[in-house]
């Protein structure tokens, strides 16, 4: 079980240059879909005891008998202290903090601070993860180099990082008392842990402008699960603003003819590889956000589910003997080092960018400044690795964006509206 990915993993790179042949992407095609059921297989190894332990101790009525020094352990991962939260509007945020006496000036130096933060933060992770999946290191003109190939490293990489962000903040700063029962997060950590596994293979396979414009098309798929998990019911402008998604990613991507980088094997691996990050992703959104119904803080969110990430990918990685060989690959680019320690940084930073931007202005300018960011991410991407987009690509680019910014409007207008509701009357939940 352990030796065939040590195997694959060591399998020689034919690349001649920076872009992956396509020859060399077909052999990946035929080995992704068994690294992701190694992945989950590691994953497994500690879910599954987990859940056995957990409903041992339910059944032994464990927060009734059980005591010693391991009871407050106990009682914390499997029972929690079950206080929810009734009063919290958004349900995954807590209220945000209006200014006072806060002058203009120092209102746009905040909103420029923000927008600077998340812009520089995702912007530069965005090239980063291209440059990392898609490029080699030290190439010469006598060796072609070699690639790296783990993304579950990648992924442990931001994990850690942010781990250790989170629980700095959290013990440096007062946070609501926890009540959630520590086991929750691992569903959210472990759906989050596939989504950004999928999206780092994805780059293997397809451009990143095409991935940029995917997850900006997730709404869609969001919508479907809210439905199903957290049973929502939506406006007829959020249905119209998906539909007019779907036609310009649609758009987009039949004007996109296959060039002589991208074969059909890769091409449908890259477009299954985005199904699952949009599945994954939109289930980590919706589980999140009935987790928030305890009383917790974004960053007590993010803590508790970067400890599971973090204990699931380095796991799985020692299991498959591939944290060594990652590690051996870092000593031997120190260029490979530092991005992928700055795609880290970045990825904690960004978050800490998005709670302190809702808190000080709330989600409707957070949700424009991230949706320019993608526009830019992409034109970014075709500038620097010279990706090219037909002019019915750019209209179906454009459509996308339109359609996000006429959500972003809409919303503010049936929040404004629900405001003057009378007393009793709750507005439809939204995305």
């Amino acid at each position: 079980r352990f030796c065939l990915p040590l195997v694959l993993a060591s399998l020689p790179t034919m690349a001649t240059g920076e872009e992956i042949p396509p020859a060399l992407q077909d052999s990946w095609g035929d080995f992704w879909l068994f690294r992701f059921f190694v992945n989950a297989a590691g994953y497994a190894s500690i879910v599954v005891p987990g859940f056995l332990l957990i409903q041992y101790f339910k059944r032994r009525n464990y927060l009734e008998t059980g005591r010693g020094i391991c009871f407050p352990v106990i009682k914390s991962c499997v029972f929690g202290s079950e206080v929810k939260s009734v009063h919290q509007e958004d349900g995954s945020l807590p209220p945000r903090v209006e200014p006072t006496e806060s002058s203009t000036a120092r209102q746009v130096f905040k909103l420029l601070f923000c927008a600077a933060g998340l812009q520089a933060s995702y912007l530069t992770w965005g090239v980063l993860q291209e440059r990392v999946m898609t490029r080699t290191y030290g190439a010469t003109k006598t060796d072609p180099g070699e690639k790296f190939k783990d993304s579950q490293f990648l992924v442990f990489m931001n994990r850690i990082l942010a781990f250790t962000v989170a629980g700095l903040y959290c013990a440096l700063t007062k946070q609501p008392r926890h009540g959630a029962p520590m086991y929750k997060y691992s569903f959210a950590s472990l759906s989050n842990i596939l989504s950004s596994w999928c999206q780092y293979e994805a780059l293997k396979y397809i451009s990143f402008p095409t991935q940029v414009l995917a997850k900006a098309s997730k709404v869609i798929p969001v919508m479907m699960m809210g439905k199903l998990v957290s049973r929502k019911s939506y406006e007829y402008w959020e249905y119209l603003t998906a539909a007019l998604i779907s036609v310009g990613v649609s758009m987009f991507l039949l004007s996109s003819a296959p060039n002589r980088h991208v074969s059909t094997v890769t091409t449908f691996s890259g477009i299954v590889l985005l199904a699952g990050y949009i599945i994954f992703d939109s289930f980590t959104s919706n589980w999140q956000d009935a987790l928030f119904t305890y009383k917790m803080s974004p960053v007590q969110m993010m803590f508790g589910v970067n400890v599971f990430s973090c204990l699931f990918t380095v796991g799985s990685l020692l299991e498959q003997g591939a944290l060594l060989e990652s590690l051996r690959f870092m000593a031997r680019h120190s260029e490979f080092t530092a991005h992928a320690v700055l795609l880290s940084v970045c990825s904690a930073c960004g978050q800490l960018f998005i709670f302190y931007t809702i808190n000080q202005f709330g989600a409707a300018v957070f949700t424009i400044i991230m949706t320019l960011r993608q526009a830019f991410a992409i034109l970014l991407s075709c500038l620097i690795y010279g990706h090219t987009v037909t002019v019915v690509g750019g209209l179906g680019v454009a459509v996308v964006f339109m359609a996000l910014f006429l959500r972003v409007y809409a919303r503010s207008r049936m929040k404004k509206r629900s405001k003057k509701l009378p007393p009793g009357e709750t507005p439809v939940q939204k995305v």
